[in-house]
């Protein structure tokens, strides 16, 4: 209890209202900490209820959960200094139209200013949204270098684009000399409790083991399609007669889903991208398997030989 001494000069109406306001003061801050404290936990609540790990939930909002250091790049870049700024400068619009509204109606300026020029304005619109750009594009192109420069692949994974299907090839170098073909199951063989999903499921997964780099070397053989697997943070188009390129790392095991991005024709949108991410030692024993499996499969599929871009 703090007392006031009688020489202090204070009125004790003004001592019990400074002892007021710091009370209401002490409410307010205690306020906005529990209100901070609750959006937080709701937030990290909200967080927690991850959405479907390789594809995506019913009603999800956001972007895929990221099983690369790529995709997690990407969703940084995105939530971390594209959305504020794309918040922070909507907000600003949206007070300059409602600041404009109010201020320069017919009631409230009846004598509009004849200004037509401001130097200082001018300069300041002109150069802001430049530095603006700057400040993006030093991220931008880390981001874009970290994709397009390819390391030195433990895996390397040939795509043809085809209408509408994925043909997949294995290099006989890397355990593989073999390819085949991916379709998409039907929905009257969909079987939910095996992991069937409609519209993603394919009768021949992609196999690639988990923690080692994946290169994927793309072309495709008829039209333009573009082979995207979003929980890898990758998109790359597969053009006839080209052979564009990829990478990824995958960091868990699991079953990750993608589709062409491409219109491509009248099935379109029936032709996913199913990769499964498995351990080394199980990619091992699907690699001796599918030699079976496909061996007798022809396959005119010929790799490109980029070894002198990592020398």
């Amino acid at each position: 209890m703090r007392i006031e001494s009688p020489d202090s000069g204070e009125k004790p109406g003004i001592s019990a209202l400074r002892r007021e306001s710091r009370h209401s003061s002490a409410k307010v801050w205690s306020a906005g900490a529990g209100l901070g404290l609750f959006l937080l936990s709701f937030g990290s609540a909200f967080a927690q209820q991850a959405p479907g790990d390789g594809h995506a939930a019913p009603g999800q909002i956001g972007m895929q959960l990221a099983n690369s250091p790529i995709a997690e790049e990407i969703h940084f870049f995105h939530n971390a200094i594209l959305m504020p700024i794309i918040t922070v400068i909507c907000l600003f619009v949206l007070a300059l139209l409602i600041y404009v509204v109010a201020k320069f109606n017919e009631n409230a300026h009846p004598h509009p200013s004849r200004t037509t020029h401001h130097t200082l304005l001018e300069v300041a619109w002109t150069i802001l949204p430049v530095m603006i750009l700057v400040f993006i594009a030093v991220p931008s192109f880390r981001l874009l270098g970290h994709q397009l420069i390819i390391p030195q692949p433990d895996v390397t994974i040939k795509v043809t684009g085809n209408q509408w299907y994925w043909s997949y090839a294995y290099p006989k170098d890397q355990g593989g000399g073999f390819g085949f073909d991916s379709l998409m199951k039907p929905e009257d063989q969909i079987d939910t409790s095996k992991g069937d999903i409609r519209l993603l499921t394919v009768d021949n997964e992609a196999v690639v083991p988990v923690g080692k780099k994946i290169r994927v070397q793309v072309t495709a053989s008829d039209v333009i399609h573009s082979f995207t697997i979003p929980a890898f943070g990758i998109r790359i188009d597969a053009v006839p007669g080209r052979l564009n390129e990829t990478w990824f790392l995958p960091e868990r095991v699991g079953m990750y889903y993608g589709q062409c991005s491409k219109i491509c024709g009248k099935d379109h949108a029936y032709m996913p991208i199913a990769f499964r991410v498995v351990s080394e030692k199980d990619y091992a024993d699907w690699l001796a398997q599918a030699q079976k499996k496909f061996a007798a499969l022809p396959s005119a599929d010929q790799f490109a030989d980029v070894s002198l871009q990592h020398q």
